[in-house]
């Protein structure tokens, strides 16, 4: 059995702690593009107040890309943090060495 959009959203909040804000839309390609926001974080643009998030328009959003972006935000912005996610840092760690190591850079 597939799980629903909002199992997924619920799970990748739960995730992500008490400052993940968990949101689910469907791509062009009909796959789930996950956003994460930080409650804390926001930066002022021309448009207004928008919050830091883990979209990145033509890359990886799915639930593994997001929630390595997620970890790392924590881990840079929020040390003092506590997520379930956390406890796969050293695993992002290693997946964004080998996406490096793909495109050749350092």
């Amino acid at each position: 059995m597939v799980a629903s959009r909002s199992a997924r959203e619920r799970k990748a909040s739960a995730e992500g702690g008490a400052l993940a804000l968990v949101r689910i839309e469907v791509g062009a390609d009909e796959a789930f593009v996950y956003k994460i926001s930080c409650v804390r974080c926001s930066t002022t643009t021309a448009k207004g107040t928008r919050a830091w998030w883990t979209f990145r328009p033509g890359e990886d959003n799915g639930y593994l890309a997001a929630m390595d972006r997620w970890t790392f935000h924590l881990t840079e912005r929020h040390p003092e943090a506590e997520a379930p996610c956390l406890a796969y840092l050293e695993a992002a760690q290693q997946r964004l060495q080998e996406r490096r190591d793909a495109r050749g850079g350092s």
